[in-house]
């Protein structure tokens, strides 16, 4: 199963496109489906106050606010990996 991952973007932002260049590639691997959701948007500012953080991108897994800023793929990477062992571990 794909994790969602929503990221919650604006206009003239680099650090929203750095972290949409990490999503793509995760995204590209198979590993996570990517949803983009502008701020200006009524969507967007329902996420936005859902975060509560200080400035854009903010990137929700699962709906869960994750991070804010500058995406750390390292940070990603080691989440989803977690998530990925907890869904398969035997019950």
């Amino acid at each position: 199963m794909s994790l969602l991952a929503t990221l919650l973007t604006t206009t003239h932002c680099s650090l929203c496109e750095q972290a949409e260049g990490v999503l793509r590639q995760l995204q590209s691997e198979g590993v996570i489906e990517v949803e983009t959701v502008d701020l200006a948007s009524p969507e967007g500012q329902r996420l936005w106050a859902a975060a509560r953080v200080p400035f854009p991108p903010v990137l929700f897994l699962d709906d869960e606010p994750f991070s804010f800023g500058r995406l750390s793929e390292r940070k990603l990477r080691r989440e989803l990996a977690r998530r990925h062992r907890a869904e398969i571990r035997p019950g």
